[in-house]
């Protein structure tokens, strides 16, 4: 069947129910308000390839937007649909064995790639956000945490609780031939002739993205030094922080990475023989 997009009341919106999961004084509003959490969508699709076990879920970045910003009515609702499409799916590994995409494992591993690549950007591209509100941020993520299944204690509460736990699992991921070709496909995104602004908008974003990875990532993927180094990622960052404010710019990436997106759902829906409930 065709998948319709996460919806969520505008948090605008004077009529709305109630604040959602976090409300507008959580550092999660603050944090995944940022246009440069663009980039961060990226770098969380880069980091959570590298498990041989995960299904990328299409259509994931309008999940997060109506968990974080609707109302609590909406934001569980996604949880509930999110939780209903992983039941349904399996995977299978190189050798045959069938596995539940909802392995509290697996869950748990998406989970901790969106949080630590928000975190990451944030702290990075110089955000306003001190390091005892990042560690805020990890911990109102644990709701989002249970709202896809995972128990709410076994989710990092603090920055270091993320670094201890990407230390433990380190030995069990790879770059196999599904995340690099995933990279591949957004440094050279399958848009139309003539739709250069789109052709021209989603490498820029995708090395930056990719550049921001832990090297042990970036090693996983054959490119330990990346396209830019630790410290022109970093500068990246900052600068393209500067430069979505301005409206034409983010437009344009933007586009290029829901192109991008659609593209990658194709592939994904093909290669599995089927699309997502």
């Amino acid at each position: 069947m065709p998948h319709t997009p996460y919806t969520y009341t505008s948090p605008d919106d004077p009529g709305r129910e109630d604040e959602g999961l976090f409300g507008p004084a959580s550092v999660t509003w603050r944090l995944m308000s940022s246009r440069i959490m663009w980039v961060a969508v990226l770098r969380a699709l880069y980091l959570q390839a590298l498990h041989p076990r995960v299904i990328r879920l299409r259509r994931t970045r309008t999940f997060i937007e109506a968990r974080t910003f609707g109302t609590v009515a909406e934001a569980e609702r996604a949880g509930r649909r999110v939780r209903k499409i992983h039941a349904s799916l399996t995977g299978t590994d190189p050798d045959g064995t069938r596995y539940p995409v909802d392995d509290p494992e697996l869950l748990l591993w998406v989970h901790c790639g969106e949080v630590a690549s928000a975190a990451d950007i944030a702290r990075r591209s110089r955000l306003p956000l001190s390091a005892a509100a990042l560690d805020t941020f990890v911990a109102e993520q644990r709701t989002s945490a249970e709202l896809i299944g995972v128990d709410r204690a076994a989710a990092p509460a603090s920055m270091a609780e993320l670094d201890a736990y990407y230390e433990q699992v380190r030995p069990r991921l790879h770059a196999c031939d599904e995340a690099k070709q995933a990279l591949r496909l957004t440094l050279h995104p399958p848009v139309p002739e003539g739709n250069r602004v789109l052709k021209l908008g989603l490498p820029p974003v995708s090395v930056l993205a990719f550049s921001t990875l832990p090297r042990w990532a970036r090693r996983m993927y054959g490119t330990p030094s990346g396209p830019l180094s630790d410290m022109a990622a970093t500068a990246g960052l900052r600068a393209a922080r500067l430069a979505f404010r301005q409206q034409w710019l983010f437009s344009g990436a933007v586009r290029a990475i829901l192109r991008a997106e659609s593209a990658g759902e194709s592939v994904t829906a093909d290669q599995a023989g089927g699309s997502e409930p």
